[in-house]
């Protein structure tokens, strides 16, 4: 079977496609708004020197004689000096109706303009095909100083000319883009090196057992702990009490924290189909609520049936939610944590964490799975991996989780475990 790739290669391989992606984008824009500013200038050099020819006086005067031959003795040398000043494929001056009394090629004065002219005297700017191809030509009237119409100029630069233009453009373009990749790859190198800094060369799923395994320890850890420190300090009461001769009182204490422990352990053990870990977590997490000075609730049915989840896997889910609800709970008057253990009616499992605390903001609902979110302060307890976690393993178990209000309930749903068929 080929290895899975790594979690460091992933990163690589996403922000390598995503600079592809956004470099391809940024060329498009680029040679799209060349495109366009080319065009535009185009049109702007067109009519800027079509108008400035309009109100010649010399082509006033030789249209407004009514001698076309004359004409074009006068205006055909003067057209084709434009034409090389302004950089233009073609100058036309014709006649009112449209006959040509200029034009690049000799043999096409005197025939008819090729192009709109328009029914009123105005400019005009188009893209037709004439006799030089497809260009962008601007039509201008031309007025005698009667305001009479005594004729039209065009002037025009083919799509060809305008495609040389944009393809003296396109290594700017192509530059930018290029630059944009090599430092976008640049980044995604960068980024894999430090993903691998942190993560080696385990794939995802290594990785995420790896949080789990240490948010498992860490939150069964605190229990553990806080669970020894209850019953240390009720054995110090204890001898103290028996050091002072108030035998009853000492024994009053022992036989309290035995009646409680035993209560927790009834509930947890009498779950035929439960987790010897999990079990402990919930007996130093009660240890842990009594430290903090919170009422802890567990309510487990003995008929909720055993967890798809690995013990690591379930302990990460069910300390995570429970340490939340804690410390929701203790910013309360009225602190209590409820935890809930029953069957789904599909033979899954139901576990609900609630919490009498002040409550998520609506706003904040849809955030507070990702990761890297907290509402708690920067440090050991405002990592944001806790409720990522949780709904990373129980989607990967196929499970849900759902968050209600009134009060706080966070609500893991477990499919029922897959058994193996006998070979």
């Amino acid at each position: 079977m080929r290895p899975a790739r790594s979690v460091a290669s992933r990163v690589f391989v996403v922000l390598l496609i995503a600079t592809l992606v956004v470099g391809g984008l940024v060329a498009v824009f680029l040679v799209s708004d060349a495109q366009r500013a080319t065009r535009a200038e185009a049109e702007r050099v067109t009519a800027a020197t079509a108008v400035t020819l309009a109100a010649s006086p010399l082509l006033t005067e030789a249209l407004d004689a009514g001698d076309v031959d004359a004409a074009t003795r006068i205006l055909e040398p003067y057209a084709l000096d434009v034409i090389a000043a302004a950089d233009l494929d073609f100058v036309t001056i014709m006649t009112p109706d449209g006959t040509r009394v200029t034009h690049p090629d000799i043999e096409q004065i005197g025939e008819k303009y090729l192009g709109t002219i328009p029914d009123t005297a105005r400019t005009f700017t188009e893209v037709f095909t004439g006799t030089l191809g497809p260009s962008v030509r601007t039509i201008v009237p031309v007025d005698s100083d009667d305001g009479d119409l005594v004729g039209w100029v065009s002037a025009g630069v083919t799509t060809e000319s305008i495609s040389d233009t944009l393809i003296r453009r396109l290594p700017l373009s192509l530059g930018i883009t290029v630059g944009l990749v090599a430092l976008g790859t640049l980044g995604a190198w960068a980024a894999r090196r430090f993903t691998r800094r942190i993560a080696g060369d385990l794939p995802p799923g290594q990785v995420r057992d790896a949080v789990s395994s240490y948010e498992s320890m860490r939150t069964l850890g605190d229990a553990l702990r806080a669970q020894t420190h209850e019953h240390g300090n009720r054995m110090h009461t204890a001898v103290a009490l028996l050091e002072l001769g108030r035998a009853e009182e000492a024994i009053g204490i022992l036989t309290e924290t035995s009646r409680q422990s035993q209560s927790l352990v009834d509930q947890v053990t009498a779950r035929q189909a439960g987790d010897p870990t999990v079990g402990a977590l919930l007996l130093g997490k009660a240890s842990q609520a009594k430290e903090r000075g919170i009422d802890w609730r567990l309510q487990i049915d003995p008929d909720t049936p055993e967890s798809p989840l690995s013990p690591v896997d379930s302990v990460a889910v069910l300390g995570n939610l429970i340490d939340n609800a804690m410390d929701a709970a203790s910013a309360g008057a009225e602190r209590w944590v409820q935890v809930t253990l029953e069957p789904s009616t599909d033979g899954g499992i139901v576990l609900a964490v609630s919490d009498s605390g002040p409550g998520i903001d609506p706003e904040l609902r849809t955030r507070i799975f990702a990761h890297g979110f907290s509402t708690k302060p920067a440090g050991s307890h405002g990592r944001g991996v806790g409720l990522a976690l949780v709904q990373s393993v129980v989607l990967g178990a196929g499970g849900t989780v759902d968050l209600e209000a009134d009060p706080t309930t966070f609500r893991v749903v477990l499919p029922p475990t897959r058994r193996r068929r006998a070979a």
